[in-house]
This record gives C-alpha cells, structure tokens and sequence, in this order.
C-alpha cells in the first residue's frame, strides 16, 4: 500500500506540473467517491468543461456528503479545494456558518425543483428521494411504507448510512424525525433490530446490498433506473412508502480562498446548462434540476412523488446534533 501511495503522490505531482507548464489553471473539486469513477459522472463533466475553460479540472473523492463538510471544517481557510459538488440542502445553513464559501454570482432562474429555492451561494445540481431498494429475489414481501419498515420482519435486514458522515444517512434521520417527530427515538430503538449494519457512506452500503449480504438498503428511488437501464434487470426495486419520500437536493458551492474565483464561477454557470445537466440522469442516477433534458424511458416506471417529505434547513442546521445523538442513543452507539 505504501508504494501505492508513493506511485500516486508522484503522479499526481507530475499531473500537475504538467498543467502548469501547460499554463493551465487548475481547479480543485471535493464530492463524494461515486461522483469520480469512469462509471460516475465525473470524467464526462470534466471532458465537457475543460473544453470550455482550457483549465484543469480534478476531482477529490470523499467518503460522502457530509464527510466533505468535516474535512472542510478541518482544513479551515487552507483548504486546497476550490469547489465543493455534494452537499445537500440540509447541510447549506452549516456550511454556510463555516465562512469558507464565497456567493456564487449564478443566475437561478432555469431552475425546475420540486420546491422553491433561491441562494446566493449554493447551487443545485441534481436532486432525488431517499428510498429503500429491495433485492427482490430475497425479499418477497417488502415494506410499503416507513412504519411497516420500523415494525416489519426482524429477517428481512438493511443496510443504512451514518448521518454522521453521509448525506442519505442525514436524510434518512430527517425523514424519521418528519414522520415520528417525537416518537423518532423510540422507531429508531425498535427499527434497530432489524438494521445490519451502519456504513460510512451510500458505497459501502450499496455494495452490501448488490453482494446479496442484505435484501435492503437506504438509497435512492432513482437507483432502480441504473439497474433497469445499465443490467436490464428488474431485480432491484425502490419501495413506494405509503408516508411519502424525502426529498434530497444536491449542491455545489465555491470557497471564499480559492485560487481561481473566476474559474470557479464559471463551474457554477456550467452546472445549469443542458451541457452538464445531460450527464445527470444516466452519470450520477439523479433527476436534472432544469428542464427540457430528456429522460430515458426507464424513469417513467419509478416511484412519482406527489408530496415530498422535506425539513426546512434552517430548522436542521438548529437540531443536527441533538437528533444525532438522539440516533446514536437509541441505536446503542
């Protein structure tokens, strides 16, 4: 492993001083480690706008969502980091309180979200609804909403994300607290039973549930279209709950150090051009936050949301850390 590391620090040295002979500018993103990999949307966005910007666009894979948010925290003012793609709209007051980011100067205007949204300084780029996806060849019966998912059968297992350190994991703690307000905590101890394991990230998780070590897992209604589209397949079902779906927004934003401000503006303006917003569907499994991109066939059969489940974020940034110790508390962390 340490000759790993050496081989990649070397090249990663070399890559950059290739750029800076080539005098190209060199723009750093943090997102999560699914958004960075051939199979993500990543590599195509990053062909799409260094077509553009005759600049050098590199992306750095963190755990998760909320993972970013930490090393943001940790790094301060001296982060190397230019822009930040992964965050959700729970996390914007937080990140916000930071002071690390700068506004974005982006036009909003094209947005289409299932709700209003207007910011200076962070910018959506794609958004969907947590849901739990079923491997239908082990679970025959699945829950068909949150409380029989709480009360259900202790045999039929899932995999969740921590809160602590990944935005489906956050999202999921906010839709237990929108449903059971009070009560949460005690879902929480008797859903506990009947949860595997908790994972650092949507990735590990995930992979425990397409190994087959799980029949269920917290994801997206939006995963079942990877499956339909890229394996053909049916297997792999989101589950219609009876209370509704939470909504998750993904952001970007740009820090107040960055070396490149203009460049970094300029990611942002990108972000809401059909260019960039194209990728989405088939690159991160998400829905495009404009309109007029077309859709393949396959996400006409996912789950339609009518009414979504949604916490103000200003109401999160207030009681993120009270409703996870709430969590950890009742699942014995």
């Amino acid at each position: 492993m340490t000759g790993l590391f050496t081989l990649t620090g070397i090249l990663a040295i070399s890559g950059e001083a290739l750029a800076q002979d080539a005098g190209k500018p060199v723009l750093t993103v943090y997102t999560y480690e699914s958004f960075v990999p051939e199979w993500g949307p990543g590599p195509k966005i990053e062909e799409a706008f260094e077509a553009r910007c005759e600049c050098d666009l590199r992306f750095e894979g963190l755990a998760d969502g909320v993972a970013i948010l930490n090393r943001l925290k940790l790094e301060g003012a001296s982060s190397p980091a230019d822009i930040v793609i992964g965050l959700t709209t729970d996390l914007v007051p937080e990140a916000k309180a930071t002071g690390l980011f700068a506004e974005s100067g982006t036009d909003l205007s094209p947005l289409a979200l299932p709700i209003d949204y207007s910011d200076p300084v962070f910018v959506p780029f794609d958004y969907s609804y947590l849901a739990v996806m079923v491997d239908t060849e082990a679970a025959e019966n699945w829950p068909k909403s949150l409380a029989e998912l709480v009360s259900g059968d202790r045999e039929q297992t899932i995999a969740i994300e921590d809160p602590r350190t990944s935005t489906p994991g956050l999202g999921f703690l906010l839709w237990m607290k929108a449903v059971y307000g009070e009560d949460a905590k005690a879902k929480w101890e008797e859903l506990a039973e009947r949860i595997l394991t908790v994972t650092p990230g949507w990735s590990e998780a995930y992979g425990l549930f397409t190994s087959g070590e799980v029949p269920l897992v917290m994801s997206y209604s939006t995963s079942e279209a990877y499956h339909r589209i890229e394996e053909e397949s049916e297997r792999y079902r989101a589950a219609d709950f009876s209370e509704g779906l939470y909504l998750q927004i993904e952001v970007a934003g740009m820090l107040a150090g960055s070396d490149n401000p203009d460049l970094a503006r300029q990611f942002l303006a990108f972000i809401l051009t059909p260019e960039f917003q194209s990728i989405i569907p088939t690159g991160n499994w998400a829905y495009p936050v404009i309109e007029g991109i077309d859709l393949p066939p396959a996400f006409d059969d996912l789950i339609e949301v009518k009414n979504p489940i949604y916490i103000d974020p200003e109401i999160v940034a207030k009681n993120r850390q009270a409703w996870t110790q709430e969590w950890l508390e009742a699942l014995g962390r």
